[in-house]
This record gives structure tokens, sequence and C-alpha cells, in this order.
């Protein structure tokens, strides 16, 4: 099918389906397509979500949102990592098939982000990955790190996190950093938390950062992510 502007469309999970939208860039003719998916609390009409998207969209890079299975059902509760993984999969699957894109590249906001590192590690293909507020670990459980599977991402990989995120203690990242690649960059948002909200004693305001992530993003994925196609 040909997707307009805004279309959404249902993709099948095993028995059951969850449903995608589209929202394309300004300028199509990059090709470049970023698959976001939503935090464990989140769905894909988070405000902060598609504040993120429509930044992009003004800067080249069409978007893909879509809602994990548990939130399509309405529930609270994230699904079982396996079929958040399943849930990923399918929606590139289907992203692959309707939009051809010219570069894809996978990510989303924390839980989201983590699922599709997970993807990727596990042999995902893509062409970049982008973690908006990576969980690194539980707040206040700086022992229960989330990087056992970070070593086996081999594509670019751009990691944007604030400095006040409860669930990336700084000091920590950057030991995991430093045990990865060179295809992994980092951007700090200094004074932001895991919602990049930033606060009046900062001087700075939420959508200024909001313009610093999105132009890190475009600036990133012209410079470094190749297409596959």
């Amino acid at each position: 099918m040909t997707l307009r502007a805004g279309a959404t469309w249902q993709v099948h999970v095993g028995s059951e389906q969850t449903t995608v939208a589209w929202d394309p860039p300004d300028d199509q003719t990059a090709g470049r397509v970023f698959v976001c998916a939503h935090g464990a609390g989140g769905q894909m009409n988070d405000r902060s979500i598609l504040a993120v998207t429509r930044a992009l969209r003004e800067r080249g890079i069409g978007s893909v949102r879509f809602n994990f299975l548990y939130r399509e059902r309405r529930s609270g509760r994230p699904d079982p990592m396996p079929k958040l993984l399943a849930c990923y999969e399918a929606v590139v699957a289907s992203v692959r098939a309707e939009l051809a894109p010219g570069a894809l590249v996978l990510g989303g906001r924390s839980m989201g982000g983590r699922a599709a590192s997970m993807l990727v590690a596990g042999g995902g293909a893509c062409d970049g990955l982008l973690l908006l507020a990576y969980p690194l670990h539980p707040p206040g459980q700086q022992a229960k790190l989330r990087v056992e599977h970070l070593p086996r991402i081999t594509v670019p990989v751009l990691c944007i996190n604030g400095t006040r995120d409860p669930f990336c203690d700084p000091a920590l990242m950057k030991q995991t950093l430093a045990g990865l690649g060179s295809n992994w960059r980092m951007l700090w948002l200094d004074g932001a938390d895991h919602s990049f909200h930033v606060l009046k004693s900062s001087g700075r305001t939420d959508p200024e950062v909001l313009d610093e992530v999105a132009n890190a993003c475009d600036t990133w994925v012209a410079g470094t992510v190749k297409s596959s196609a």
C-alpha cells in the first residue's frame, strides 16, 4: 500500500496486532527512517515521543511510532522482553516492506531503546541505533547494570542521556563506554533528567534541549549512518 502523511496501519505479532504510525519528513528525498519505541510507562502518542519525532521530521528524518502489545491492550505492565522484541521485530519487517527506507535507524526512549539495542545485539539488521535516555540501571540500583549485550552491537550508536537521569549514573556510563567500540557516541544533556527536562535554574529551556537533541541526531545520521540498501 502507499502510505500518506500521518497514515497508521496494523502489524500482526503472532495472534495479536499493534498500531504503527508514519510521520514522513518535510524533505523525503533522503529516505532516512527512525523507528522509535516508547518507554515502559508510555505509548506511541506520548508528548515526549511526538516532540522528538516532530523535531527530527523538520530535519529530514522520517519517524515510525508504534505501541508495544501491552500498551495496545491498554495495560500498564510491560510485556516480558522476548515479547517486546517480537513486537519490535515485526514492526521493523513491516517498515521495510511498506517504506523501503534508504537508511534505517532503530531505537527509542528508555525501555524502548533498550529493546532496540537487544534486538540489534541479537542480529537485527539496521544502519544505526539511536538510544534516548538509555536505562543503564534501575533508579538507586547501580549494581544492576543492563550492559551485557552492548558489546555485541557493531552498527553506529548515538546514546543521549541527561546528567540528572536517575536511570543512568554518568560515571557508570563512562565506564561502560570505555569497554565498547568506536562505533559508540555519547551525548550528555547538561542538567536534564530522564525526560530531558531541565530546571529553570539551568538557564536553558526544554525546547532548547530538544533542539540540541534533534541537531545532534541530524548531524550523526548525516555523517555516520550509511545506508545498507
